[in-house]
């Protein structure tokens, strides 16, 4: 799948989501834990533009049941006149004394003709349609678990308080001549 949409050259809410999730899969993890580090505004950003894309991707759904709606009815409108002209053919040979018995005939079998013919459309039409939509779910279903999945990595417990300086024991009168010892946080 390409990284460019129709709408130019703005990615699609999944491309948008698998960015997402390479960025928190691609975290450097945090000493002693299952949490990782991620930029918040890089995720945040990539989340909220994947929010803004779904109502496109909705509008583009509810288009195609619209076009599947207009398709269905130009499929029925045919269907009946196919069924009409059959129906005003086989009127016009029952006037024939001669020949009635093969034009009824011939009227049923071009009326069940044209009855298979319309059936045999509109089911093609309802399985075009029902595979577009069964796919747009699938896409729809994935972006949902990998939104959810990627708020659930984002949902962190929040870090304690950094000790106070005089903890560390860091002289306040003089913080520019300051030193950070990282092995003693991890003294008890």
């Amino acid at each position: 799948m390409s990284e460019a949409s129709a709408h130019g050259n703005h990615p699609d809410t999944e491309t948008l989501l698998k960015r997402v999730h390479e960025i928190i899969a691609g975290a450097r993890p945090m000493p002693l834990s299952a949490s990782v580090m991620v930029n918040k505004d890089e995720v945040v950003g990539l989340l909220e533009e994947t929010i803004e894309r779904l109502p496109e991707e909705l509008r583009q759904a509810r288009w195609l049941l619209k076009e599947r709606d207009e398709f269905l009815a130009k499929v029925q409108r045919e269907g009946d006149d196919i069924l009409e002209a059959a129906r005003v053919r086989a009127e016009r040979m029952v006037q024939r004394t001669e020949i009635v018995r093969e034009a009824q005939h011939t009227a049923h079998r071009t009326v069940e003709d044209a009855r298979e013919e319309a059936r045999r459309l509109r089911l093609e039409a309802e399985d075009y349609c029902d595979q577009k939509l069964g796919s747009f779910e699938i896409v729809l279903d994935r972006t949902i678990k990998t939104v959810q999945a990627g708020r659930e990595k984002l949902r962190v417990t929040p870090m304690p308080a950094p000790p106070a300086a005089e903890e560390l024991g860091i002289s306040e009168e003089t913080p520019e001549e300051a030193f950070f010892d990282q092995d003693q946080l991890n003294r008890p």
